[in-house]
């Protein structure tokens, strides 16, 4: 089935308060795509942000993140008290200093105010979801030694999870641990109810699911043997990418390895919980760094750089063969970008998953070139880009003379010609059964609008948000007809 949709990440929604969330411009975005003739909502995880606000180093990988909770709706369903909520200046950027501040305040009233009066929706809540209360200790430990990483808590007993440890921890910060469990509780109940709505309206929510769990997160500190530790807990080997034409150094991510003989042994039994709770969360779910269960790249912690770094095999086919058994329904998408071997092409075609095409990628001169349109496959999604990379405007606008003119001449447009514009419309047209755009390039924004540069901390990395009537009638109509014209809408 072809079918179409737009990669727009919650905290980019034009929602009051400064960031946006799952509250009435979530809704409204359900809406505009259904207007447009699409079916397909992509996000970023979900998950609460780490280090530099990046949703790809998560304190946990079940979680979701509590500054994505509308306030305004728990005031409409008694959940906080009623105020009057500031609203800074909109300027198409998230402040994360300001807002994980003001808004952490502002939860903490909501927790006091209506904590005694779910008492019975937060027992059913963590009945359902185990997980939940080893992670809301883990937040309440790491609020208590000031948020530093787990690694170098100064309670040892605590950090390797010594049973008397945890009652003690637990008792001493049980009003925390609950407060943590109520955001939990919120977020996934506001999350639910976007969910149904847009499952109703036809459109299916399509998730991001990092290969790889963050150093500093609850699912290290529980799960040590599902990872390549040492005794005292500490990485052996952490993960990254060898150096390229891009880096001297490579890119050292920091994140722990899997122990994959160890999961084998275990029949995979954390990874299926780990894709069942995606499963349960997501319509789709995008796998990132797929390339990883194929073959990974592994550093030995101590090194600084990426440089020393050794390939090694994945799980492959194996461990695909218990997920497809255990979760036959999974829908999932294999980010299958970087260092693709046959190894890797292999075991896609095992899998049948549908891989990544990236037309921004497509210019390089090479006939070959998987990412041109005329190489394309049905069972494939393909982007004008994706959130690592710059926009199409700002791709044109570092693109060498050589580039430009065989991306011209690929889409069949002059150099006057609305580039954006014909980006979009020779992925739309594309043989590729999905077509997945970025929501800046549909509303053809320059560079400055980009979500993130890899490697990079900090600056305007995660930030973007759309503003408040740029997703309009006009630009539905515009998509709708598009659609039709490719075979991806409804007549």
């Amino acid at each position: 089935m072809r079918q179409s949709g737009i990669l727009l990440h919650i905290t980019s929604l034009p929602s009051p308060g400064g960031i946006g969330t799952l509250g009435k411009e979530a809704y409204q975005f359900v809406d505009f795509l259904c207007q447009a003739g699409m079916n397909i909502w992509q996000v970023l995880p979900i998950s609460p942000t780490g280090f530099g606000d990046s949703p790809y180093q998560s304190v946990s990988t079940f979680a979701g993140n509590p500054l994505l909770i509308d306030l305004p709706t728990l005031m409409e369903e008694g959940l906080m008290p009623q105020m009057e909520l500031s609203e800074s200046e909109d300027k198409g950027q998230v402040d994360y200093g300001d807002i994980v501040h003001s808004k952490t305040l502002l939860l903490k009233k909501a927790f006091a105010f209506s904590r005694d009066k779910v008492q019975k929706e937060l027992a059913a809540f963590q009945r359902k979801q185990p997980w939940v209360k080893d992670y809301a200790l883990f937040s309440a430990i790491k609020e208590h030694f000031d948020l530093i990483s787990w690694m170098q808590w100064p309670d040892e007993d605590i950090r390797m999870r010594k049973k008397a440890a945890l009652q003690r921890y637990s008792e001493m910060l049980k009003d925390k641990v609950e407060y943590y469990i109520y955001l939990q509780y919120l977020f996934f109940l506001q999350w639910n109810k976007l969910k149904k709505y847009a499952n109703h309206k036809g459109v299916k929510l399509f998730g991001d699911m990092p290969i790889y769990t963050a150093e500093d997160s609850a699912d290290v500190w529980k799960n040590p043997k599902v990872f390549q530790l040492d005794a005292h807990h500490r990485p052996v080997k952490v993960a990254g990418v060898p150096p390229d034409y891009f880096s001297s150094d490579g890119q050292r991510w920091g994140n722990p390895l899997y122990d994959w003989k160890y999961l084998k042994e275990t029949g995979y039994k954390w990874w299926l919980k780990r894709l069942a709770a995606m499963g349960e969360i997501y319509d789709m779910v995008r796998v990132d760094h797929f390339i990883g269960f194929a073959n990974y790249y592994a550093i030995p912690a101590k090194e600084d750089t990426a440089r020393n770094g050794v390939w090694k095999l994945g799980p492959g086919k194996a461990f695909f063969r218990v997920v497809k058994k255990e979760l036959p329904h999974l829908q999932i998408v294999a980010e299958d970008l970087g260092a693709v071997t046959d190894k890797v092409v292999s075991l896609l075609k095992f899998c049948g998953y549908p891989g990544m095409m990236v037309l921004s990628f497509a210019f390089s001169g090479n006939p070959a070139d998987p990412h041109l349109p005329q190489n394309y496959h049905e069972n494939a999604v393909v982007y004008t880009g994706t959130h690592d990379n710059t926009t199409v405007l700002g791709w044109l606008a570092g693109a060498s003379e050589q580039e430009k003119h065989i991306a011209f001449k690929i889409l069949g447009i002059a150099p006057q010609d609305n580039f954006a514009a014909a980006m979009v419309r020779a992925a739309m047209l594309s043989r590729a059964d999905t077509c997945v755009l970025p929501m800046q390039d549909i509303l053809e924004l320059p560079d400055s609008a980009r979500m993130n540069i890899p490697s990079t901390i900090g600056g305007l990395n995660w930030r973007w948000r759309m503003l408040p009537g740029q997703a309009d009638d006009k630009l539905a109509g515009r998509l709708k007809g598009l659609n039709i014209l490719a075979g991806r809408g409804a007549e």
